[in-house]
Order: C-alpha cells, then structure tokens, then sequence
C-alpha cells in the first residue's frame, strides 16, 4: 500500500478542527441565549415599572404635602375669622341700640333706662373689640369703595371736597383685616 493513500497525522487534526468548528452548537447554548435575551426584556420592562411606581409614589406624596399645606391655610383662615358670623348677627343689634340713645329723655326713669342701654352698648362693643371687630372710619375720609358704600351724593364744597364721606348713614365694621359690612355713607360729588 502506498502511503500516499492514507492522511497524515497533521492532516488529521486539520480535519477534525474543521469538523469541530463546523459542528452545530449544542442546544442548550442556544436555549441560554434566548433566556438570557428574554430575561434582559423581563428586567427592563421590571425596571421601567419599578420607575413608573416610584414618579406615582413621590408624586403622590407631593400631592400629600401639598394637601396638608392647603388644609393648614384653612384651618388658620378658619380661626383667624372665627366669630364673624356672630359678629354680622350682633351690628344691626348695635345699630337699633344706637338709635334707641338718641331718643331724648324727660324723666329721671327714662334717664336711668337710656344709662342701662350705653352701658349695654359699651359691653357690646368692648366684647367685639376683644373679637378684632372695629368700626370702619368713614365721616370725614376720603372715600373709598373697599370699605364705603355711596348712598347718596352732594355737591362738593369749600368744607368737603370731591370724593370725601360728608356723613355716615350706617356704620361699617371690619373684622381684622376683612369687612364685614362697608359703611353707608353719603359723598361729596
């Protein structure tokens, strides 16, 4: 036999490196990239879930604080205003007592009736006083229709000017810094 039939050593191993490399891969490399592609898909899209929970997460604690900022304003304009509705009820009590001074008197009855009435009038004002209640300037000012409210006009003249309150029909009153109700008063046109 010629040894020219048979491969070399060199050429064995020639082969058998091709035929290796030429080989499929086994199956179960393939099967491990496609989880691992499937689990890089699973753990971005757990990722973007996770980033959606925590933005819903702060936001609603934003919305929380801001809850509570909101709910403090409230409470605080509540108790800074406290007592306005009595105060609305008590200002036309005020008024009729007011009227019922300026009846004038004969007798030394009616005399002590109309000094049981101031007295009852100057506790009525000392306890809206005590409640940040107090009587709106108006005779006098210039007028202004935040806290006045015009009537009647008269021509101006050497004594009150234009725009200036001539006389008051109606006190006003402001409870701290808001009115209860604005004075009626009559201006100079």
């Amino acid at each position: 036999m010629d040894s020219s039939q048979f491969p070399s050593e060199d050429d064995i191993e020639t082969k058998e490196t091709v035929i290796k490399n030429e080989e499929p891969k086994d199956k179960s490399d393939e099967v491990k990239e496609e989880v691992t592609d499937d689990s890089n898909d699973e753990l971005e899209a757990l990722q973007k879930q996770k980033d959606e929970f925590e933005d819903k997460y702060l936001r609603s604690q934003a919305e929380i604080q801001n809850m509570h900022a909101r709910f403090d304003k409230e409470k605080q304009q509540l108790l800074k205003y406290d007592g306005q509705k009595l105060a609305k009820e008590i200002l036309p009590v005020i008024d009729n007592i007011e009227r019922a001074l300026q009846v004038e008197v004969t007798n030394d009855n009616g005399e002590q009736l109309k000094k049981g009435i101031e007295l009852t009038l100057s506790g009525l004002n000392n306890a809206l006083k005590d409640s940040n209640v107090t009587e709106i300037a108006a005779e006098g000012e210039t007028f202004d229709p935040n806290v006045h409210q015009a009537i009647q006009t008269v021509a101006a003249d050497d004594e009150h000017p234009v725009d200036t309150v001539v006389s008051v029909l109606q006190k006003g009153y402001m409870l701290k810094d808001r009115v209860l109700r604005p004075s009626m008063v009559i201006v100079a046109n």
